[in-house]
């Protein structure tokens, strides 16, 4: 009977311990142990979008001016289809324009056969730009050109081949060459178009060739009379037939050069 009486006073002295350490740490007897607490989970960061970066485009190149179109546009050519016989009516060219230097001034009337592939009015501002250049008949003839609607001294007419052998007659322009005869210098339009081979073929440009057209025409209505070349690899005088043959010389259409 004590051995049992022993024993309960340590099984009293356990409980009554146990009870002290749960008050210790704020529990008391018959309150449910914790639960372990669930991890928080933390929230990862979302991905940066990716932003696609498109390279910026590269500029188109700017086309190049095509030389042979802006020569056409100066000489008020629109096109190459040129008859070789027209109605032998003409256009005569608006406005009027003054001689420019101080020479004697030369009245002229520009004018275009009907039907052409040319504009008139850049026509003229073509022939008038050529013969008043520094380079043409004012600085050898100390004149001075002024553009007209009516009477004129000089008429510069662009026409079809059959137009001018008729303004040209008797001389054989037969369908190809132009001239300077009578007041009025006749330009063969096929010619004043395309140029001619034996002008290019040696190195000068059709732009040339209408210049040396215009100059060369008018410059018989000046009194100035066919030239030959002087030497080989010299720069052809403006009144050696270039239309045919430059004879050896490089091709030239100002007076004031060669």
């Amino acid at each position: 009977m004590r051995l049992r009486g022993w024993h309960g006073a340590v099984v009293l002295a356990v409980a009554v311990a146990t009870a002290i350490a749960l008050i210790a740490v704020g529990r008391h007897p018959g309150d449910p142990l914790p639960r372990e607490a669930a991890p928080v989970a933390t929230p990862s960061a979302s991905p940066a979008p990716t932003v696609r970066v498109e390279p910026e485009p590269e500029p188109s190149p700017t086309p190049s001016p095509d030389p042979a179109a802006a020569a056409d546009a100066r000489a008020g050519v629109l096109g190459t289809d040129v008859a070789a016989a027209g109605d032998g009516t003409f256009v005569v060219a608006d406005g009027e324009q003054p001689a420019p230097g101080a020479g004697r001034a030369v009245l002229v009337r520009v004018e275009v056969e009907s039907g052409l592939p040319v504009d008139v009015d850049a026509f003229a501002s073509f022939v008038m730009a050529t013969l008043n250049d520094e380079r043409g008949w004012p600085a050898v003839d100390d004149v001075s050109f002024a553009r007209t609607t009516g009477e004129a001294e000089i008429r510069v007419v662009l026409a079809t081949g059959a137009t001018v052998d008729a303004l040209c007659a008797p001389l054989p322009t037969v369908g190809v060459y132009s001239c300077g005869r009578n007041g009025h210098a006749a330009l063969n339009a096929e010619r004043f178009v395309l140029g001619t081979s034996p002008f290019v073929d040696a190195g000068g440009t059709v732009e040339g060739y209408r210049e040396y057209l215009v100059n060369h025409e008018v410059g018989h209505l000046l009194g100035h009379q066919h030239e030959a070349c002087p030497a080989p690899g010299a720069v052809a005088p403006v009144m050696v037939q270039q239309s045919i043959d430059v004879g050896g010389c490089v091709p030239n259409g100002w007076p004031a050069a060669g």
